[in-house]
């Protein structure tokens, strides 16, 4: 198997059983742009709501030839300036960062939202400072609209960049 065949994912929908994956990305250093480790009943209240994305779909990203967890990804709708579009947001496990995963992954995640023809924007809100999650959406073909003031997570506001795919006529 060559090099880049052994980093290329899948997307697994998200299950009853992935809320250990939740906790594993609950660390300082996979928060710090999201405002900080949850407590554990917010990990499962937010599980919950992984199961129950609709419409959307959530995901464990897991690696093609092994079905190793790397990380997650997803897209939900999202009120944003005057019409319903959809939001992406993931994050790769710290030991599988620095591959390439997390753009793969956000491919993927283009493909599936387009798939859905409901919505024509899929939008991506990293902070302006988290260098990695602004270079997956270039990698990811994302184009960069600018900074905007965005509420994330809930009462707290934080300048991140707008980066939008054009999914096509919904």
């Amino acid at each position: 198997m060559d090099g880049m065949d052994k980093w290329q994912v899948r997307l697994e929908p998200w299950a009853e059983g992935d809320s250990w994956l939740l906790r594993r990305t609950n660390g300082p250093e996979m928060t710090e742009h999201v405002g900080g480790p949850e407590t554990e009943e917010r990990l499962l209240a937010r599980h919950r709501r992984y199961l129950a994305v609709d419409p959307g779909q959530m995901y464990r990203v897991t690696l093609a030839h092994t079905g190793e967890t790397v990380g997650s990804i997803g897209f939900w709708e999202r009120a944003w300036r005057e019409t319903t579009v959809w939001e992406a947001g993931w994050g790769v496990l710290p030991e599988f960062q620095g591959r390439g995963l997390a753009a793969r992954a956000a491919r993927a995640v283009v493909e599936a939202a387009g798939a859905t023809g409901k919505h024509r924007y899929l939008h991506a809100f990293p902070s302006v400072h988290h260098v990695a999650s602004n270079a997956v959406c270039r990698k990811a073909g994302f184009e960069l609209l600018g900074p905007v003031d965005f509420e994330y997570p809930k009462g707290t506001w934080i300048t991140s960049n707008d980066w939008r795919v054009d999914l096509g006529s919904p």
